[in-house]
């Protein structure tokens, strides 16, 4: 099995000229974490990650502090919001490199990029490097059970 047939195929993306408001009123009415940038050919040229916009708006204290678990509420804290500057930005300059596969790598092959990399979606492209599919975790993995599974329970 390759990644190609268990990829979704309807990308929710961006450019990299529209601003970060763009993007995250994307991620907030698609229900997305993950938006790849693509240019006018719809080559994807970059990634912009749900965490990566929720980083704009966390207060450093989250990068500093190892252990959250004796505390019980951030109070003032939680209430940071995204600057009308920040949101201004363009894409281009906040996304970052794309991991990518070709729609014909197989399911282990994808599992291990995306273990490599940390990555929850992976962007799927053809032979000239054009967006064609997102493969989640969910659909790799699911994917390699099933077929791993089926193909035990023959005689």
């Amino acid at each position: 099995m390759d990644v190609g047939s268990v990829m979704k195929r309807e990308v929710v993306s961006i450019r990299a000229d529209q601003t970060l408001e763009e993007a995250i009123r994307l991620l907030v009415d698609k229900r997305v974490g993950t938006l790849p940038v693509v240019d006018e050919q719809a080559r994807l040229v970059g990634i912009l990650g749900l965490r990566e916009i929720l980083q704009l708006c966390w207060p450093t204290l989250l990068d500093m502090l190892g252990n959250y678990d004796f505390v019980r509420d951030f109070g003032v804290l939680e209430r940071n919001d995204i600057s009308a500057e920040d949101r201004a930005k363009p894409v281009g300059q906040l996304m970052q490199p794309a991991t990518r596969v070709e729609v014909d790598c197989g399911l282990l092959r994808a599992e291990a990029v995306m273990r490599q990399h940390q990555l929850r979606d992976l962007p799927v492209v053809d032979e000239q490097n054009r967006l064609v599919g997102l493969a989640s975790w969910v659909d790799v993995g699911v994917a390699f059970l099933r077929h791993r599974s089926l193909s035990q329970d023959r005689p």
